[in-house]
């Protein structure tokens, strides 16, 4: 029996999580964290009876305990909360699907516990690389991605033995604004931003992905997760989301891992690694496919992911400015206070300002965290 702990339990990653658990008998959920969805909370905890379960506000967490006052579950709430979930002694692997730079410190725990982490949250190593990587091979913690794409790029690596990568082929759908001009996406709305052609996610995953910062962020997520230079990691757009990614050896040959656009099969992967298990999925069809297409990506219209790249370069505390300014300037697009075309103006301001720290510990990178946050909000006047 594998004892899952879920970090985001009531969001996409979480739910999907939650139904590869119902399907497979020899999986449990014994740990459940989420944000402020109580209602989903307590239909989780009812079926799944966990030993804890988190809520990030202390309010939440109170309404919770009331509703499930008749099951034998500890309710916890805010970062303490999080912390005691992530490192609850029954798990065994940790799913960390919460969203954004609040995933860091229970990633530290749940790595400092011994548990295997299944790795979805992306801004962990984004902005934490440096202290993630180092931590887990010193506790001889396996770092499994739950991403499609680096999950794509962990599979096509299984029986590389000793041999190089040459490169690593991070594949893009291009998002719903694929094509269009600096000029039309001026006049994009919200709900044009939240319409993803292929996947379906929450919405800041949506529209990072149609700015391409989130391909931004995944390559710097890959940069730890390989140990590759940025150099060899080649963004490519292919429209179809069949190939989830790749990875050029030195003798020529790529090795891809293809599939349909469903993102249970890498969670799935992560929790049963090494296995292979059958799983309820529409089955790919190449002659239904037909054909796929291939594009370099349209950096002039989308700068997020140069930004990205830039950040990247740099180091330090820069991916966390680059990482926080996205966080609120897609905040400000989804409370539909900027247009679309803000949200990389935004990015790049922040970054101009800012004044790197070459190896910022966990309270150095909350702190810029922060002041990106305020110079944001007082310096621009949004």
């Amino acid at each position: 029996m594998k004892k899952i702990t879920v970090l985001g339990s009531t969001g996409s990653i979480g739910t999907q999580t939650l139904d590869i658990i119902r399907e497979n008998p020899d999986l449990e959920a014994v740990a459940l964290a989420a944000g402020q969805n109580v209602d989903l909370m307590e239909q989780q905890i009812r079926e799944f009876r966990p030993r804890i379960a988190c809520m990030w506000s202390e309010e939440a967490a109170a309404d919770l305990r009331i509703r499930v006052a008749d099951l034998p579950v500890r309710i916890v709430s805010g970062m303490e909360g999080l912390l005691e979930t992530a490192a609850c002694e029954q798990g065994q692997i940790v799913v960390t699907a919460v969203v954004g730079m609040i995933g860091i410190r229970p990633t530290i725990a749940a790595i400092e516990s011994g548990k295997t982490i299944a790795l979805a949250n992306k801004e962990t190593l984004v902005t934490a690389g440096h202290l993630i990587l180092p931590l887990a091979r010193e506790k001889n913690v396996p770092i499994l991605p739950v991403d499609s794409e680096h999950s794509a790029i962990f599979q096509s690596l299984q029986g590389r033995g000793d041999n190089p990568i040459h490169k690593i082929l991070l594949t893009a759908s291009g998002g719903p604004f694929r094509g269009k001009s600096r000029e039309e996406l001026e006049r994009v709305t919200l709900e044009d931003a939240l319409h993803h052609p292929n996947w379906s996610m929450g919405k800041k995953v949506t529209v990072d992905s149609a700015t391409l910062v989130n391909k931004a962020l995944e390559v710097m997520e890959a940069r730890w997760l390989f140990d590759v230079e940025l150099d060899r990691i080649q963004v490519v757009v292919h429209p179809q989301s069949i190939v989830h990614s790749a990875v050029e050896y030195e003798d020529g040959a790529v090795i891809a891992q293809m599939g349909l656009p469903d993102m249970k099969l890498p969670i799935q992967y992560a929790i049963l690694y090494p296995e292979r298990r059958a799983m309820r999925a529409r089955r790919m069809d190449l002659f239904e496919i037909a054909s796929l297409t291939f594009e370099k990506p349209d950096t002039g219209t989308f700068p997020g992911l140069v930004l990205g790249y830039e950040a990247a370069r740099r180091g330090g505390s820069m991916p966390t400015v680059f990482n926080a300014a996205n966080e609120m300037a897609v905040r400000l697009f989804l409370e539909r206070r900027i247009r679309f075309v803000q949200i990389p103006q935004i990015i790049e301001a922040a970054m101009k300002r800012h004044r790197v720290l070459e190896n910022p510990n966990v309270q150095e990178i909350l702190d810029t965290e922060g002041e990106t946050y305020e110079f944001i909000s007082r310096e621009m006047r949004i």
